[in-house]
């Protein structure tokens, strides 16, 4: 009987030779080599640590850790095992963990030791049996009860519909929603690239992004890993100390501040590019700036794709000449396997051309929502595509556009930030009648957040204190770069506040 386990595809791409070196650290106070067979060993270990604590079936580990190759080793032990990862931003605070953990309610947690006091608070409140600690210099619990476990471990039996992954994207309304990523789901994505960006044995990928979210965890690792690839393994992006490391590497994957970021780099050039094959961006919006500056200081062109949380990679402009070129602006067609259409707000298809809607398909689509059956049903049509949430185009070619996202969504430094949510936030402190929280361009961060809040009758505002209020209570890359004391905010006649002219007020504001 086949074995449909993510791990076990992995496991099956590693090398013949088992000593090369498969990860190499490169900020790390020495540096690390880590071997295939050094993979093989840890997350075995892992696996059976994890079996040994007679976990339920579909058994939840939750982890927010920092990056750190065992941190992948985690993952990747957690598949072996054949239970679901729950990976969660370093940067979520303790109403945000609880949240998490109340409703996904995991068997296991893994924290970093120096938040071990507040997590596991909230963690044995809500249940959970197992806490452990990971830290990013290869200490913890989870480490030294793992030494005590075997090498040898047969991955799980796992079919292609079981869950392999949930993660959490915050909702429009305030509400959180774990969407349900499979076995199959992710697997059948990590085969697709791997065959359409042209991935090889040979290849070694600078891995400088996080791996909490469907870019760093997914698409790099599992890019890597599926092709028997070497990694370069940053624990934090440093512009300079990436650009140093370049001439060794073939593929880079970034977020568009990341790409900004090295391009205020001299050592950014044509020599030191001249081995890479492959530049990926995504997460955000590229602006068309800074594409062509790229284009123009490596003689690489940025190839730019689209995807989600729910769906991992949906679109992508082409890796091989003979495919197209890549377009600016675009992110490309939809990768094979994959369906994408525009519809109007009434479901109705609608031409070439059209701005709409963006509604996709494939085996690459999350299974809902985390028991959330309901929402799962209203994001799907009746036919079976998702709605993606999305705004854009298709052209006569085929290369879709994104235009904007409904619903307000603000994409800062490849993070999604619903406006929702921190309205909700600031509409909690005293003296605050209401807020709006929108996004406007960025030079670095492609988007950041501002705020303009109304105080209530008789209340005066302090802007900056409720600045730093919030970074205690939600993620940083949330909180509103600036923040705006207004007496009313503009409204239509229905009295809806009208965010596209707050929106025009403060596009230029951060203007160099």
């Amino acid at each position: 009987m086949k074995n449909d386990n993510l791990f076990a595809a992995r496991r099956a791409a590693f090398p013949a030779d088992l000593d090369a070196p498969a990860i190499e650290t490169a900020d790390t106070p020495e540096r690390l080599v880590y071997s295939w067979r050094d993979i093989d060993h840890a997350t075995a270990m892992i696996a059976n640590l994890l079996q040994s604590l007679e976990l339920p079936a579909g058994a939840r580990v939750a982890v927010q850790t920092e990056k750190s190759v065992e941190a992948l080793m985690l993952y990747l032990g957690v598949l072996r095992a054949g239970y679901v990862y729950l990976p969660l931003n370093t940067a979520y605070q303790s109403s945000e963990i609880e949240y998490f953990i109340g409703n996904a309610e995991p068997s296991v947690v893994v924290c970093s030791g120096k938040n071990f006091g507040w997590v596991s608070k909230i963690a044995f409140k809500a249940g959970t049996q197992h806490v452990f600690t990971l830290n990013e210099d290869r200490t913890g619990t989870l480490l030294e009860r793992a030494q005590h476990h075997g090498v040898e471990h047969e991955p799980a039996r796992r079919g292609a519909d079981e869950l392999a992954a949930i993660l959490y994207t915050s909702g429009t309304t305030g509400r959180s929603k774990g969407a349900m990523l499979t076995h199959g789901n992710l697997l059948s994505n990590a085969q697709t690239l791997h065959a359409y960006w042209g991935w090889r044995a040979d290849d070694v990928l600078i891995h400088a992004l996080p791996i909490f979210h469907v870019h760093g965890l997914f698409v790099a690792s599992h890019g890597a890993l599926l092709a028997g690839a070497k990694m370069i393994w940053f624990s934090k992006f440093d512009p300079r100390a990436v650009a140093a490391r370049l001439p060794e590497a073939t593929v880079f994957m970034g977020v568009p501040t990341l790409y900004v970021r090295l391009l205020a780099e001299p050592a950014v050039n044509r020599d030191s590019c001249a081995r890479m094959r492959l530049f990926l961006a995504g997460s955000a919006p590229l602006l068309i700036e800074t594409f062509n500056e790229w284009r123009q200081r490596t003689g690489h062109t940025i190839v730019e794709r689209y995807g989600m949380s729910e769906t991992a990679m949906l679109t992508s402009n082409p890796y091989h000449a003979k495919d197209g070129d890549r377009r600016g602006g675009t992110v490309g067609f939809p990768l094979p396997g994959v369906g994408l259409r525009v519809h109007d707000d009434q479901g109705q298809p609608l031409p070439v051309g059209e701005i709409g809607g963006i509604q996709v398909k494939g085996p690459n689509v999350f299974v809902g929502y985390w028991r959330m059956p309901e929402k799962t049903k209203e994001e799907f049509t009746a036919d079976g595509w998702f709605k993606t949430g999305d705004v854009g185009k298709v052209d006569e070619q085929g290369y879709v556009t994104i235009v904007g996202r409904s619903k307000d969504l603000v994409i800062s430094g490849g993070y999604n930030v619903y406006p929702a949510e921190v309205e909700g936030v600031i509409n909690e402190m005293p003296g605050v009648a209401e807020s709006a929280v929108i996004g406007v361009p960025h030079p670095d961060f492609g988007e950041a957040v501002v705020a303009v809040v109304v105080p209530r009758a008789g209340a005066t505002l302090d802007g900056a204190g409720i600045v730093t209020a919030l970074k205690q209570r939600i993620a940083n890359f949330k909180v509103p770069k600036q923040l705006f004391v207004v007496q009313e905010l503009p409204r239509n006649t229905m009295g809806k506040v009208q965010k596209n002219l707050l929106r025009e007020q403060h596009k230029g504001l951060f203007s160099a």
